[in-house]
């Protein structure tokens, strides 16, 4: 039975749909062809193709690609060009052999791929985007890894330069090195890592993956290909591969399948050779929703109310590393961005946000956060983001923005959210200024999330609810959770989640911040007024279980959490 005989038995078209299908794609097409003209045309939805297809050929469909039906030893000698430029992936279903398919009159194809696989596989009918993306999941899963080419690989390698990696998946003719460095970027993606380090010593070359904030270290590759790997990612990033003397910054792209990364590279010269650290700069692990940071309800209706004030001062404070950018990213996200001007001063531009003026510092031209926002200002925005402010003239145009019809979002270097006051003031900031234009400030700290596979009951004990302070201590004798450690997880921890403290400026820290109250007295008003400082989101998420007693004391630090208002730290640290 042809293909139109089926839909017009279905009632999924009709006869003149099928004849005017038929004309646009040629009086001699196929089945196939006739049938992508009317989803083209919008008359058939690609679902329905399928089923009609599964109807004539006898075939299941499915409309989702699991991961429960990959099997990488499958694609051992298949190459991913090929899986893709057909659109088939052979997968294992019901005990099966089957291969995912759009079309099941590709015979030609199919036949080839029984002589690859020495068996005939059954055809198995899904949308083209689900077999995409199921081609690119199992080959990632199939991927040979850093350690197993090592482990064949010769020694003294040559290391010719070529263009940056485009695919990590597509590796097969590059030269040895190209394909390890490739290799350890994609386990490292596989990882969910931020960062890669190449450390070399004076017999060894060390490689590091920072994985939820702690650095893991991985497989060594052998001493004598330290230079041909330094090189290689100098290629990627296009530095001075002949340079070896002065630190070098540069920044590349790489693709696994439809994903791109970037990665920002560094290298710095070491008394046994050079150090490369590379950031990998995951879209997917930055751009996130307010809502997936981990904020506890209230906080995140008071934080988006905040973010939808037409004017004024909000910072995000915390140290390097605790997610202060991805907030700034999600709270821009939340903005309407087709009637509203939003600009951007940073260093660096971690991504590049659509529909979103972003500047780059660039200090060795004169371009710093101080004169770059000077010349935003007359730019006419609505919103304004300034990376971080380091000094009192960025400080002073900030404010006076803010004060002249501006929301301006900007992150500083302190421990809790009061202290950001105390900053802003010994930087040079006049107090009335200050009370008029501050409308809040967010302390965060990043934990590590425990793995829901393995974590273990446990009692938090009296010594572990002292350590974290007042409003800890209520935690003694009371059910926790413990990381154990399982295949799906690092050390018992799987992700991170944030810790938050939201001062809202009202009339009465206003009022504080005006008289230059001491910082006890701004933090009382605080807590009074409602504030949930991160001591009491650690607690609850201890409570919770989302993460441990250990995790909170490691990355928040006793002085944090014993609930007394934290000091300011240093720019940078």
């Amino acid at each position: 039975m042809r293909l139109d005989e089926v839909l017009l038995r279905r009632g999924n078209i009709s006869p003149e749909q099928i004849e005017a299908a038929r004309t646009r794609s040629g009086g001699r097409a196929s089945d196939r062809a006739v049938g992508e003209a009317l989803v083209e045309d919008g008359v058939l939805t690609e679902h329905a193709l399928l089923e009609a297809l599964g109807e004539q050929y006898g075939c299941e469909v499915l409309s989702e690609a699991g991961d429960d039906l990959l099997d990488p030893t499958l694609i051992a000698q298949l190459p991913v060009e090929w899986a893709r430029s057909h659109v088939m992936l052979p997968v294992r279903h019901r005990d099966r052999l089957c291969v995912l398919t759009r079309d099941p009159a590709d015979l030609a194809a199919l036949e080839d791929l029984a002589l690859i696989l020495g068996e005939e596989p059954l055809p198995l009918l899904a949308p083209r985007q689900e077999i995409l993306s199921a081609i690119e999941r199992c080959y990632v899963q199939g991927t040979e890894t850093p350690q197993e080419m090592l482990r064949d690989m010769k020694p003294a390698p040559g290391m010719a330069p070529g263009r940056p990696a485009d695919d990590l998946l597509s590796s097969t003719e590059q030269a040895p090195v190209t394909q390890l460095i490739n290799l350890i970027l994609l386990e490292a993606l596989k990882g969910r890592a931020s960062d890669v380090h190449l450390e070399p010593y004076a017999s060894s070359l060390r490689v590091r993956y920072r994985i939820d904030g702690l650095l893991y270290e991985q497989s060594s590759p052998p001493k004598h290909l330290e230079a041909a790997l330094v090189s290689r990612l100098k290629v990627m990033a296009r530095l001075d591969i002949a340079e070896k003397r002065l630190p070098q910054d540069g920044t590349a792209r790489v693709r696994v399948g439809e994903q791109e990364v970037d990665i920002r590279i560094s290298t710095i010269p070491v008394a046994e050779g050079e150090r490369v650290v590379l950031r990998l700069l995951n879209r997917e692990s930055t751009l996130l929703p307010l809502a997936a940071l981990g904020m506890p309800e209230l906080l995140l209706a008071r934080f988006r109310a905040l973010v939808a004030q037409p004017n004024g001062v909000i910072l995000v404070t915390g140290p390097t590393g605790s997610g202060k950018t991805t907030t700034l990213y999600a709270a821009l996200q939340e903005l309407d961005k087709i009637h509203s001007n939003i600009l951007t001063i940073e260093d660096p531009i971690e991504y590049q946000l659509p529909h979103i003026g972003q500047i780059q510092v660039k200090p060795k031209i004169g371009l710093t956060f101080a004169s770059g926002l000077r010349h935003i200002l007359r730019q006419d925005p609505d919103v304004i983001l300034v990376g971080e402010i380091r000094d009192l003239e960025t400080a002073e145009i900030a404010v006076r923005a803010s004060l002249t019809g501006h929301l301006v979002f900007s992150t500083l270097h302190t421990n809790d959210a009061v202290s950001a006051v105390i900053r802003m003031a010994d930087m040079g900031v006049e107090s009335y200024l200050l009370a008029a234009a501050l409308r809040a400030a967010m302390a965060q700290r990043l934990v590590r999330q425990l793995c829901p596979a393995c974590r273990r009951p446990a009692t938090v004990t009296k010594k572990e609810a002292e350590a974290l302070g007042p409003s800890g201590r209520e935690l003694a004798g009371t059910p926790a959770w413990q990381p154990v450690g399982c295949p799906q997880c690092r050390n018992g921890y799987r992700g991170r989640t944030g810790l938050f403290e939201l001062m809202l400026v009202d009339a009465a820290i206003q009022e504080a911040i005006r008289t230059r109250q001491p910082m006890r007295e701004i933090q009382r008003l605080a807590v009074q007024q409602g504030m949930h400082t991160l001591q009491d989101d650690a607690r609850d998420k201890i409570r919770d279980g989302r993460t441990s007693v250990a995790e909170v004391l490691r990355a928040v630090g006793s002085s944090a959490a014993s609930g007394e208002p934290g000091r300011a730290t240093e720019p940078g640290g």
